[in-house]
């Protein structure tokens, strides 16, 4: 429905929706460049959903997909946004795998933030599906525990092997850092 001037009418509960979600991007924009706080939130988050996990010693199946879904999520984190696997003999940006060859910085498949975001959307979800008696299938979590073990094991195996074979590191602690023109040599012209 417009109006004659071309704006649309918005219900009262649409409005205070629009309005919540404004003010809810407005504080998740705000933990942008604050990359320490917000893990230590999704830690605090992540201990909440293993803490009643425990105490109600059920919910097993809604731990083992949260882990399957952030192991999913890790393997995104610690890929290149071109894998040079797949990208072969594309002219397209990609790693380099002789020292010879021009440097090009790591770009993430899955970004910091987003991955960040996503770790915690998991965890309040996983933690929200403990209400619901639903969710509490009754399994052997030791064999899900095992499994999942294989799995991590497996998948981290075939990540490291290929970011050794491609020569890249997803991390920038312990990479050389370079510092910027120093500022004392006033003009250029000589």
């Amino acid at each position: 429905m417009d109006v004659s001037g071309g704006e649309s009418v918005a219900t009262p509960v649409q409005q205070k929706a629009h309005e919540a979600w404004r003010i809810y991007q407005h504080y998740l924009d705000k933990t942008t460049p604050l990359p320490t706080y917000r893990w230590i939130g999704t830690a605090i988050v992540a201990l909440a959903y293993c803490l009643r996990v425990y105490y109600l010693q059920g919910f097993y199946i809604i731990a083992y997909g949260l882990g399957i879904y952030l192991l999913n999520l890790l393997i995104g984190f610690l890929s290149p946004l071109v894998d040079p696997e797949a990208a072969g003999g594309s002219d397209g940006p990609s790693l380099p795998t002789r020292g010879s060859d021009e440097f090009k910085p790591f770009i993430r498949r899955l970004p910091e933030f987003k991955f960040w975001y996503s770790v915690t959307k998991a965890f309040c979800i996983a933690f929200v599906m403990t209400f619901f008696s639903v969710f509490d299938v009754p399994v052997f979590w030791p064999i899900l525990l095992c499994y999942w073990i294989v799995l991590f094991v497996l998948t981290m195996r075939r990540q490291i092997s290929h970011m050794i074979k491609y020569k890249y590191i997803p991390f920038s602690f312990g990479k050389q850092k370079y510092g910027g023109r120093s500022s004392s040599s006033g003009s250029r012209a000589e």
